[in-house]
């Protein structure tokens, strides 16, 4: 059964053929309700200002003593204070507005009263933001005072990867190619990558197809196709790529040999000339 269907009634376009010679090949493709209309994409964009005004206003108010339930606070007062809703909030049980992850947490930290920022930590806040039934997503790496080294570079390495990441999604490209680039340069660097967690689709709802990994073979995975809005979000472990999920709460996620693990984020739209970030 194909996926890609032409719109009823018109011509085939060049897309509908590229797209459909594609498919015929056995490439995976996205199907047509994939693909945003300008005015969705301004929606996501209008959603995407806030989650980075949000992440603005922490990377502005952060600092050692601070618990991680404040961070939660900030980002609540000043998501609804914009008009828009935290997407995390109550999202299959998720009891706060976003994920505060220390260290060797990967992702999905619970914000607490009694979990306190100390020098030394590093620390990824995760955002994401639904504003008039948009949703946007994005997250960044925080140092809290003086780091080690060691923490410094895992953090630069993880941004880099996010970075050569976008590079590597072009348009009727795959997201293999994604996924390929930064397993490439994770391991270039002696770190690893998550494997179990991804990327994922997003705009009309939290997640959407495609599934963005972030290791694989170039050319292979779903084509990237204009009009369609993803997240890039590797995940980029000090130590070995094992994780596990605490048992007490069933959300957080940890590295298993206990070592840091560095992550950042954005959302993209992918256009004719290449991905653009929405979450600046």
């Amino acid at each position: 059964m194909n996926v890609w269907h032409p719109l009823p009634g018109r011509p085939l376009s060049e897309l509908d053929r590229k797209i459909m010679e594609l498919e015929r090949r056995g490439r995976k493709v996205p199907s047509r309700a994939l693909l945003k209309t300008p005015e969705q994409i301004e929606g996501i964009r209008r959603s995407g200002a806030v989650n980075t005004g949000v992440l603005d206003l922490i990377e502005r108010e952060i600092r050692p003593g601070m618990s991680t339930a404040e961070i939660d606070r900030m980002a609540y007062d000043y998501t609804v204070a914009h008009g828009a809703v935290p997407a995390p909030l109550h999202y299959e049980g998720f009891p706060k507005s976003v994920c505060t992850s220390i260290d060797e947490v990967v992702c999905h930290g619970i914000p607490d009263e009694r979990e306190i920022l100390r020098e030394g930590d590093i620390i990824n806040v995760d955002v994401s933001t639904i504003l008039d039934g948009y949703y946007s997503d994005a997250s960044r790496m925080f140092l809290i005072g003086e780091v080690t080294p060691e923490k410094r570079r895992l953090v630069e390495v993880a941004r880099q990867c996010l970075e050569i990441g976008i590079e590597a999604a072009r348009p009727f490209g795959f997201v293999g190619d994604i996924g390929h680039a930064i397993q490439r340069h994770a391991e270039k660097n002696g770190y690893s990558v998550v494997r179990e967690l991804c990327g994922h689709g997003v705009g009309l709802a939290f997640h959407e197809e495609p599934d963005v990994e972030h290791f694989g073979r170039r050319g292979t995975g779903m084509l990237l196709v204009p009009g369609m809005v993803f997240t890039i979000e590797p995940m980029i472990n000090m130590g070995r790529r094992d994780i596990f999920i605490d048992e007490a709460d069933g959300w957080i996620v940890l590295t298993d040999d206990g070592l840091p693990s560095a992550q950042w984020e954005h959302t993209l739209v992918m256009t004719e000339s290449g991905p653009e970030i929405l979450t600046r």
